[in-house]
C-alpha cells in the first residue's frame, strides 16, 4: 500500500509541476520543449525506480522483424551512438554504473534496459499529447520544437534499448553456457 501511495505522489507531483511549467513558460517554444522533456525525465526516472516490478510483459520481448537490428540501423540508431559518446553521455553512464564482465551484471542491465524503455515510453507519450495539443493551439510549426526532441530525447532511446536488447540477451546465454 505504501508504495501505491508513493507512486500516486509522484504522479500528483508531476502533473503539479507540469501546470506550473505550462503556465509559466510559453508552450509554443523551445524553452517549453526542452524544460518538459526534462521535467519528465525527473518525474519518470523516481517513478520508475519506486515502481521496481519485473516488467516481465511480452512488449519488451524482441519481434522478428527487429532482432538483427537491421531497421535500427536503417533509421540511424548508429548515428544517435556515437552522438552519445560525442556528447560524453555514453562516458558519463559508465562511470555512473560501470558494467561487470558476469551474469549477474548482465541480467541487471537487460532489466535496466527495460525500465529505461518504460521511462522513455511514458513520456513519449505525454509529450505527444502536448504536442499535438500545441500543434492546434499554435500551429504545426510552433510544435515543431516538442517533436524534434521527442524524437531525440524519447524516441531514439527506446530505439536503442530494443536494439540493445537482444545482444545482452545473446550475451547472458553465452555467460550462463560458461
Amino acid at each position: 500500500m505504501n508504495k501505491t501511495f508513493t507512486l500516486i505522489l509522484i504522479v500528483i507531483f508531476t502533473i503539479g509541476l507540469t501546470s506550473a511549467l505550462v503556465h509559466y513558460v510559453k508552450m509554443d517554444g523551445f524553452a517549453f520543449a526542452w524544460a518538459l522533456n526534462f521535467l519528465l525525465m525527473l518525474c519518470v526516472l523516481t517513478f520508475t525506480e519506486t515502481l521496481k516490478g519485473r516488467l516481465a510483459s511480452s512488449y519488451y520481448n524482441a519481434k522478428g522483424w527487429e532482432r538483427r537490428g537491421k531497421i535500427y540501423e536503417h533509421v540511424g540508431i548508429n548515428f544517435f551512438r556515437k552522438l552519445l559518446v560525442l556528447i560524453g553521455w555514453e562516458k558519463l553512464n559508465k562511470k555512473a554504473a560501470p558494467i561487470e564482465k558476469n551474469t549477474t551484471a548482465l541480467v541487471n542491465l537487460h532489466y535496466q534496459t527495460k525500465k529505461a524503455e518504460l521511462g522513455h515510453v511514458i513520456i513519449l507519450v505525454i509529450v505527444l499529447g502536448f504536442n499535438v495539443f500545441v500543434a492546434f493551439k499554435f500551429g504545426v510549426l510552433k510544435s515543431l520544437w516538442l517533436l524534434a526532441l521527442n524524437v531525440l530525447l524519447n524516441l531514439y532511446p527506446i530505439f536503442l534499448q530494443r536494439y540493445n536488447r537482444p545482444r545482452i540477451e545473446r550475451a547472458i546465454n553465452l555467460s550462463k553456457r560458461r
